[in-house]
């Protein structure tokens, strides 16, 4: 199953995509990582120069009201946004440099399953972000 482009998915939910909003769209339909706004701003006036920051605040807060963006905030300050539909991955945060790792362990996710379990819960949804340094060779012993 093919999943609907960011553009689509707007379009679907009755938003009106202008010029402006569809550079911010296919923006954030080619980011690999985990842009703020400025990040957003930069790449997105680099097509499109008449582009503001405002727009761009104002798009992110829409796509973010209308359930297509999803916030992330890693404790740095900086709100970070990525497409809500994209496969389910967890975050290990860089505390040094704020890089952010996506992962998936199949370990890790049964566990959650096991533990909301044995709480009596059926497990709907979850984030994992765990905040790490790098391990040094002198720290390895």
């Amino acid at each position: 199953m093919t999943r609907k482009t960011i553009i689509k998915r707007c379009e679907a939910a009755g938003l009106r995509m202008t010029e402006q909003r569809r550079v911010i769209g296919q923006v954030l339909q080619d980011s690999a990582d985990h842009p703020d706004v400025e990040e957003l701003y930069a790449r997105a006036s680099g097509i499109d120069p008449k582009i503001s920051l405002a727009t761009v605040y104002r798009t992110v807060k829409l796509f973010e009201e209308t359930g297509i963006l999803e916030r992330l905030e890693f404790g740095d300050g900086r709100a970070r946004y990525e497409d809500a539909e994209r496969e389910h991955h967890d975050h290990l945060i860089d505390i040094n440099t704020g890089t952010v790792i996506e992962f998936v362990d199949p370990e890790i996710e049964a566990l959650q399953e096991k533990i909301a379990a044995k709480l009596g819960y059926e497990l709907r949804g979850h984030k994992l972000e765990l905040y790490g340094v790098p391990i040094s060779k002198k720290n390895k012993g």
